[in-house]
């Protein structure tokens, strides 16, 4: 897909915090389109997909893979978004039409359908087992609980901006966020000019809704502390489907699954979870799985 998205990388205070930020509205209005997705899962979705896509940029090799999950007990059941440190990320929901009211805010109420429950990661380092850290979601407003995440399994104090801004006809105005991370020998000095800053600051879709740019969103959080843009790539919405991948999960469903499929007799179409992209089987194609 073509996109304008981009993401960014950054230091400042002389490498005791290390930034990220992202425009991503491209990507959150394609992974709309795939999934038909309600306003309040468009603003779930971009903004996991958004996190998740920052937490790609931190992996180190060029294999590695993070996933992030949220399950909650809300009507949204839950929702996955996976990321590489190339740009690339995509994700789904369980539930991607869930409506409801406004929350006390005026805004759209993504703690509300997602509900009390859990965010996992899930780290492929090319290891023996991947790593795996869980934490009880706090808020379900997604920023917050990655957030809480940092904090809790990884030991990392940070501050995670995200957010989706929705037209009135439901296309995706704008997406994107921040992660500022903290070195262990961060000054106090520093910390109270960063807590300043926060405190301050205008929300992720207000500072890109007025035009405003990833690296234009740091240097307002970091502009006082000598921040230094280190790298930037484009992103976009990436899934690896293909036929094959599609075939062998028909073979694995079993003998006797798809014996009942071509018995029907009926061509079947089958979509990929994570881009709803369909994949049709005619009844003899059905029969050659049989064999292999």
């Amino acid at each position: 897909m073509e996109t304008r998205d981009y993401m960014v990388r950054a230091t400042a205070a002389d490498a005791q915090i290390l930034a990220f930020a992202a425009t991503t509205r491209d990507l959150t209005e394609y992974a709309r389109t795939c999934h038909d997705t309600s306003p309040i899962m468009t603003a779930a979705l971009g903004r996991l997909m958004t996190g998740t896509l920052m937490m790609g940029a931190m992996l180190k090799n060029d294999n590695d893979v993070t996933t992030v999950q949220i399950r909650g007990v809300g009507p949204a059941k839950g929702l996955t978004a996976t990321a590489n440190g190339h740009g690339e990320v995509n994700g789904y929901t369980m539930n991607p039409q869930v409506m409801l009211p406004p929350n006390s805010e005026g805004k759209l109420d993504v703690g509300g359908a997602i509900g009390e429950g859990y965010l996992r990661v899930i780290k492929d380092l090319g290891l023996k087992d991947p790593y795996v850290g869980t934490v009880q979601l706090q808020t379900g407003e997604i920023a917050e609980d990655l957030t809480y995440y940092f904090a809790t399994s990884e030991q990392t104090p940070s501050s995670v901006g995200l957010g989706v801004l929705m037209n009135k006809d439901n296309t995706v105005k704008q997406a994107g966020g921040f992660i500022i991370q903290l070195m262990p020998f961060v000054t106090d000095e520093v910390l109270d000019v960063l807590e300043d800053k926060l405190k301050s600051i205008k929300s992720v879709t207000a500072i890109l809704d007025e035009g405003n740019t990833p690296e234009q969103m740091l240097q307002m959080l970091l502009g006082d502390l000598d921040l230094t843009i280190t790298d930037k790539m484009p992103c976009c919405f990436k899934c690896n489907c293909d036929r094959s991948r599609v075939e062998k999960a028909l073979v694995s469903l079993g003998h006797d699954e798809i014996q009942d499929m071509i018995n029907e007799g009926k061509d079947i179409e089958i979509k990929c979870q994570i881009c709803n992209k369909p994949y049709n089987f005619t009844v003899d194609e059905l029969r050659e799985l049989m064999v292999k």
